[in-house]
């Protein structure tokens, strides 16, 4: 049985149904059928403190994913905290919806989980490239490839001087 629930702080809240159909249709493409799934959407000082606690990073996250299956009953059991101010922040700067970038987090968490990684740049683009397919196909648009492009646009080129004793700020 494939069960997928959510905790949504008020201020964070957002249409679950679409959200609960994205998480099923991951499951089932990677072969999970029986799994529960617990998304509990929260703000900046929560998602630091348990960042804090397990991985031992302060700092707030975009989404923390952990498996919390054991390994003998053949159940999966995977729990995903989703950073609900970060996502209306990065929403807001990327000009689309809240909704689409908490779907672009759980759709990260849950590739995590299941043995995707995005340590090395090959290995993150393969990552994106499907986060941004999968949410594509599930009506999101291409959420982490406006993103790149965003982040792109903001750096501006370094300025060059022909002399090395520039004492203006650049």
């Amino acid at each position: 049985m494939l069960t997928v629930t959510f905790y949504v702080r008020r201020e964070f809240a957002c249409p679950e149904q679409r959200l609960k159909k994205l998480v099923k249709a991951v499951c089932r493409r990677f072969g999970l059928t029986d799994v529960t799934v617990g998304i509990a959407v929260i703000g900046n000082k929560q998602i630091s403190i348990i960042n804090e606690k397990f991985l031992h990073r302060k700092a707030a996250t975009d989404c923390l994913a952990f498996d919390l299956s054991q390994q003998q009953n053949g159940h999966r059991l995977f729990e995903l905290l989703v950073n609900g101010q970060k996502a209306a922040s990065e929403a807001a700067k990327r000009q689309h919806s809240v909704q689409a970038e908490i779907a672009l987090y759980i759709t990260h968490g849950l590739l995590h989980i299941l043995g995707f990684n995005d340590l090395l740049p090959t290995q993150a683009k393969k990552m994106h490239r499907l986060e941004d397919e999968i949410l594509q196909q599930h009506g999101f648009g291409r959420v982490y490839e406006k993103r790149e492009k965003s982040r792109r646009q903001r750096q501006l080129p370094k300025r060059r001087h022909k002399t090395q004793n520039c004492r203006k700020k650049c």
